[in-house]
């Protein structure tokens, strides 16, 4: 085969847009996000914006129709940056596969890094995988994991996806990202928007200085309560994490909740 053989079948960079991908001089430099949530730009708000809640509407019509019939899940957060080696994509990976065991799908952003590592240990144990990607200006894709996955447009419609399939939110070592998801799920139980469930961090050494400076400061501070710091538990072993997991949804069946 030649060179240039190869270079006909090498796939270039792609930008994915809900059910479109884009390439080469078609990769647009913004994203369906940016241009909803852009204030500069105030002249298309009336042309443009209305049409945008249709394309916004359809996202949450194929994400409900296809998760529907979800077994009970777990929604599992960690960085896309992390290396396959490194401790959290083995607890990532161990964890997936714990978690299949119990009977629950997995649900990560289906990206690279903590998320892949989840998303294959819970194929390798036979048990559903799930990616939720996002329009993103540096391109991840889904990975080669996924059994089910669904590309977004915009953040608020993904985020719905991982806390209405969830029975609870598992959040391993990670950014920007990461903690975005964790507050918020923290929020949404906090102010009763969403039954309660659990919100268990894992890595003590990683965690324990966020934790610290809420406890010091935030708490302190009449910022939070304990009953608020009570929402979440934190721990190293996949084994304990998944046991509070179970031990929660029974408890809910106790009370007639699930």
């Amino acid at each position: 085969m030649t060179d240039s053989t190869n270079s006909r079948k090498r796939v270039p960079p792609e930008r994915h847009r809900g059910a479109v991908t884009l390439r080469r001089e078609a990769m647009p430099l913004s994203t369906a996000d940016e241009k909803l949530l852009d204030s500069h730009h105030r002249g298309e708000w009336k042309t443009k914006d209305a049409w945008r809640a249709l394309r916004i509407l359809s996202e949450f019509v194929e994400g409900f129709d296809t998760l529907a019939d979800l077994p009970p899940a777990v929604s599992v957060f960690g960085s896309a940056r992390s290396a396959p080696d490194s401790p959290e994509c083995v607890l990532a990976a161990d964890l997936g596969a714990a978690l299949a065991e119990a009977g629950y799908a997995v649900i990560t952003g289906g990206g690279p890094g903590v998320m892949e590592a989840a998303n294959r240990g819970a194929t390798e144990a036979g048990g559903m995988s799930v990616g939720l990607g996002i329009e993103l200006p540096f391109e991840q894709g889904l990975n080669g994991w996924v059994d089910i996955g669904i590309d977004f447009r915009y953040f608020f419609v993904r985020k719905t996806m991982f806390v209405k399939y969830a029975q609870a939110f598992v959040v391993l070592p990670g950014g920007f990202g990461t903690l975005d998801e964790l507050f918020e799920a923290i929020t949404l139980v906090q102010t009763r928007k969403v039954t309660r469930f659990p919100v268990i961090l894992i890595g003590t050494e990683y965690w324990s200085g966020l934790l610290d400076w809420i406890k010091g400061r935030l708490l302190v501070d009449g910022k939070v309560n304990q009953a608020d710091l009570d929402l979440i538990m934190l721990t190293d072993d996949v084994q304990e994490a998944v046991r509070f997991i179970v031990d929660a949804d029974v408890a809910l069946a106790e009370n007639g909740i699930r």
